[in-house]
């Protein structure tokens, strides 16, 4: 039965030789790779660096099949780019545990020349080319994939060197797989959590970041930080001292400053005491102005609510984000686009009105929704997040797994802050649901139509567009306040 509770040395060390009969990986020893981290200088050692970081740092999205390709790849975004964290893309036959086809992909780029894949097949390249990843480039490296199974990627990439892990079972599952159950993915990551512990036990601090972008499409704040605080919690249980808990941009600058500040301060009001808690800011994930000029603005507007939130890392977008995978030099124009904004903004005292009364309103709903998930458990966060998907209680717009009800609705009330038009079972206070409504009839009234779906198309296409709102009719009124 699934519980919330830390995996014994005995069941991890049976579950890592069960998922070596998956893929024929080399041999590696714990105790060999605790001593490789401990080789690498403190300017690798990715939870210090962030952790003692005095300005947001920088991280882009990167991630090629062929290890010398990677490698120059993250050498231009550390060098032209700027970057202060570097990634490693994952590509998506590893995400989905098909290693042979990634073998096959691979060996076709190494034929070719070409990127026969979305990223980097980790899994295929081992732990002796992970390492001479780590070893090639000056900052530490993340590793970013969305795997819903991420257990042999976490044991190949830890012994390779890397010391930060992106996702969860929630976050890697809802948005990104149809049929795995929740359960199921718990348990998967108990195990890359629970490994992640033991290194740290050994005083290799492993970084874990929920994804909290979800499905990236106009995702409530309370919904994204409840569940990144969740799978926190998971984390934590087994033995997890270091997590960033991540939110994505929804537009509006007042919901995005007060949703960073509430994801802080509601993580460190949930971990425990032990855990050191960092934040992500990930810039606009949804659709892009296929203009690269607006583009530019609209990761703009991403590095102007960082430089006010300030968090510990901003996950930097390039202006070819409509046109799909970025050249590096459009990525690393969009970490010198952002850096730019960020230095000149973040030594200004900059007062923004509304900030603290919508903090309040997302601290709230997280705690309201939070109640629920520990009723259902009893207590055990595991238990109770599971039932609570069941039931429609907890759930994810627009999210593709059968483990979510995807009855939410989001659309924009008439300042561009995303609330809630359909509520499902989303287990809200009958007070808190009412701002949303009431929030949105007003959004309805100054454009003279009804609130109904069309307000959610409208708005999920409109900064691809060119605006924040997909509004129709008259011109806005005036707003202000949750």
């Amino acid at each position: 039965m699934l519980r919330d509770t830390r995996l014994s040395a005995e069941k991890l060390s049976r579950i890592d030789e069960k998922i070596r009969e998956n893929w024929p990986v080399e041999p590696f020893d714990f105790e060999e790779a605790v001593a490789y981290h401990d080789s690498l200088p403190e300017k690798k050692r990715f939870a210090k660096v962030l952790q003692r970081a005095d300005r947001p740092l920088l991280q882009p999205r990167a991630g090629v099949p062929r290890l010398d390709d990677q490698i120059a790849l993250l050498r231009h975004l550390e060098g032209a780019g700027g970057a202060d964290l570097l990634p490693t893309t994952i590509d998506s036959y590893t995400r989905d545990n098909e290693y042979e086809k990634a073998q096959q992909g691979l060996e076709d780029a190494r034929d070719s020349g070409d990127d026969t894949l979305n990223g980097f097949p980790a899994v295929n390249h081992g732990v002796e080319g992970c390492r001479k990843l780590i070893e090639a480039v000056d900052a530490p490296i993340e590793v970013r994939h969305g795997t819903p199974d991420a257990r042999l990627l976490a044991a190949v990439t830890f012994a390779g060197g890397f010391q930060s892990f992106e996702g969860g079972p929630i976050s890697y599952n809802i948005p990104y797989t149809k049929e795995r159950g929740l359960a199921q993915t718990i348990e998967h990551w108990q195990y890359v959590d629970r490994l992640a512990g033991a290194y740290t036990a050994r005083g290799v601090e492993i970084n874990r970041e929920p994804f909290g972008p979800l499905t990236g499409t106009l995702v409530p704040p309370c919904i994204a930080i409840v569940i990144g605080v969740v799978e926190g919690l998971l984390a934590a249980t087994q033995g997890v001292r270091s997590i960033t808990l991540g939110y994505g941009q929804v537009g509006n600058l007042v919901q995005d400053i007060a949703a960073l500040q509430a994801l802080r301060e509601l993580g460190e009001e949930y971990l425990l005491d032990e855990v050191t808690v960092t934040t992500v800011f990930h810039e606009w994930m949804g659709g892009f102005p296929p203009d690269e000029a607006r583009a530019s603005g609209v990761i703009a507007l991403g590095a102007a609510t960082a430089a006010i939130a300030k968090p510990d890392k901003v996950i930097t977008k390039s202006p070819q984000e409509f046109g799909g995978v970025p050249t590096k030099e459009a990525n690393a124009a969009g970490l010198r686009t952002t850096r730019q904004i960020l230095d000149m903004m973040c030594e200004q005292d900059i007062d923004v009105e509304g900030i603290e009364e919508e903090r309040e309103f997302i601290e709230a709903s997280v705690r309201s929704l939070m109640e629920t998930i520990l009723e259902f458990g009893d207590e055990d966060v595991a238990q109770g997040i599971v039932a609570a998907f069941e039931t429609g209680n907890i759930d994810v717009p627009f999210a593709p797994s059968e483990s979510a009800k995807s009855a939410v609705l989001p659309a924009r009330d008439d300042d561009g802050r995303v609330r809630i038009l359909e509520f499902g079972d989303l287990a809200l206070e009958p007070e808190l649901k009412a701002v949303h409504t009431n929030r949105l009839d007003r959004r309805a009234r100054a454009e003279n139509r009804t609130t109904s779906f069309q307000m959610v198309a409208d708005d999920v296409d409109a900064i691809s567009d060119g605006r924040l709102i997909g509004r129709r009719g008259s011109s806005r009124s005036g707003g202000g306040g949750a």
